[in-house]
């Protein structure tokens, strides 16, 4: 009998305790978000070198977000739900190797088309890959940690925001747009072999609990995919063309890629106070979150004639956004409606409808009204996202889960397992960048200069 209850006392101790293994796990989710997040927006500050190199226009290149974003948006449920019974490790290192092939067909396209068909694929590990990533953090730690670890998967995104597509902006502009495209590609393909080592293994689920929409309705959940796409339509409609809206504000084109960096660092400051009350005040915080944008939103066409001004609104804005990825995918796991799994792919795919939605209404706005207009329109869905989440109680409750603050004695932790992961990177991605620059550099001397277009055609 002394035997049994300490074997039960030890489970209990494991289920309630954050291991140096569940952290390394945590921190492969973080790194793959970052090249999730990159690997989605980077064609947004490539549009131009891109368009020129492939001969197609600037709008026509823009086809290749839409197209990500609506293979996302069909995909991530049917995709979630057919590989539910699969090993959860499996899934997310073959959505690693998806991202790594997308980006390297991208690299070596010669022509539009095929540029395309890279992009669906990148869709499609996208699809599955925000779908489990989240649920996968929260399965790997105590449950009294589940709000922080999605929280800490989500920095990646962030990261992605801050570092990742500026970053291969400024790459695109000075060295090629294949050679950035294909950096990300290289170290993909890397991260996915860092994760066949050091990310913890969690099982399917047999039979997925997937509910229907009056079950959804009765949770909450279709309300937190309502919400969530509302909001993500809302800020699409500006940020799919913050560029041009910069410049018109006096920024030079030069500067996009530092404007796209101190913007999105703002974001992190978001981050940061979603994982502080993301299990203390999901819905104060995301109702102050949501109404912020709106109203910066709202503000700054106000403020367009002074570059400063424009960039201390937008600044709030961003950091507004950065609390929201944390908050809607928390409050969709937390109504129990469906699996975990389940509700990673519904938010997933209501987020990227957002997308698709967003950059199309936006362009419809700025072809009829101007730039000017676009910020109002956004102010105007995301007053509508708020407007849901404020009826949306069960949906979005007063309270998450009771949770303890990080000890301290975690950070060291958590800084050496980053360090373990990340030491070995930089040689393999600079061995492999040079392959993938051969094969690039191949490509550019078989194309032949069109005098006529400016533009670089096929023989």
């Amino acid at each position: 009998m002394p035997t049994r209850t300490g074997a039960v006392r030890s489970v209990t101790d494991q289920a309630h305790t954050l291991t140096p293994k569940a952290v390394v796990g945590i921190a492969v989710l973080g790194l793959a978000t970052f090249f999730a997040i990159t690997t989605e927006l980077m064609p947004v500050g490539l549009l131009g070198p891109m368009s020129a190199d492939l001969g197609v226009s600037v709008s026509q290149m823009g086809l290749v977000v839409t197209v990500y974003a609506l293979a996302v948006a069909l995909l991530a449920l049917p995709l979630t739900v057919a590989t539910s019974r699969f090993p959860r490790r499996a899934v997310l290192i073959a959505t690693l190797g998806g991202y790594a092939v997308s980006n390297l067909l991208i690299a070596l396209a010669p022509t539009f088309a095929v540029v395309c068909a890279g992009r669906v694929i990148g869709g499609v590990a996208h699809a599955l890959f925000f779908s489990v990533a989240s649920a996968y953090a929260t399965r790997i730690v105590p449950p009294r940690l589940a709000g922080r670890a999605i929280a800490f998967v989500y920095s990646g995104s962030s990261l992605g925001f801050v570092l990742g597509v500026p970053l291969a902006t400024t790459v695109g502009e000075h060295s090629g747009w294949r050679l950035a495209v294909g950096g990300v590609a290289v170290a993909s393909a890397v991260l996915a072999l860092v994760a066949v080592a050091f990310l913890p293994s969690v099982r399917g689920e047999a039979q997925p609990h997937l509910g229907s929409p009056k079950s959804w309705a009765r949770s909450g959940l279709l309300a937190v995919g309502v919400a969530d796409l509302l909001l993500f339509a809302g800020h699409y409609v500006v940020y799919t063309y913050v560029g041009p809206y910069l410049e018109g504000a006096g920024l030079g084109h030069d500067a996009i890629g530092g404007a796209l960096l101190v913007l999105g660092g703002t974001g992190i400051i978001g981050l940061l106070a979603a994982g502080s009350f993301v299990d203390r005040a999901p819905r104060q915080t995301l109702l102050v979150a949501v109404a912020v944008m709106a109203l910066a939103l709202a503000a700054l066409p106000f403020v367009h004639g002074s570059l400063v001004g424009t960039f201390v609104v937008a600044g709030i804005w961003m950091a507004a956004n950065g609390t929201t990825g944390t908050l809607f995918m928390a409050a969709a796991i937390r109504t129990g409606g469906v699996s975990p799994d389940i509700a990673g792919a519904l938010i997933n795919g209501a987020s990227n409808v957002g997308i698709a939605a967003g950059a199309a209404a936006g362009g419809v706005v700025y072809g009829s009204a101007g730039l000017g207009a676009l910020p109002l329109a956004a102010a105007v869905v995301l007053a509508a996202s708020f407007g849901v989440v404020v009826v949306a109680r069960k949906g979005f409750p007063l309270h998450g889960h009771a949770q303890a603050t990080l000890s301290t004695t975690s950070i060291p932790v958590i800084t050496t397992s980053i360090q373990t992961i990340t030491t070995s990177i930089p040689t393999l991605v600079t061995s492999s960048i040079r392959t993938i620059k051969t094969h690039t550099s191949s490509i550019r001397t078989i194309r032949t200069p069109d005098t006529a277009t400016g533009s670089t055609r096929l023989p």
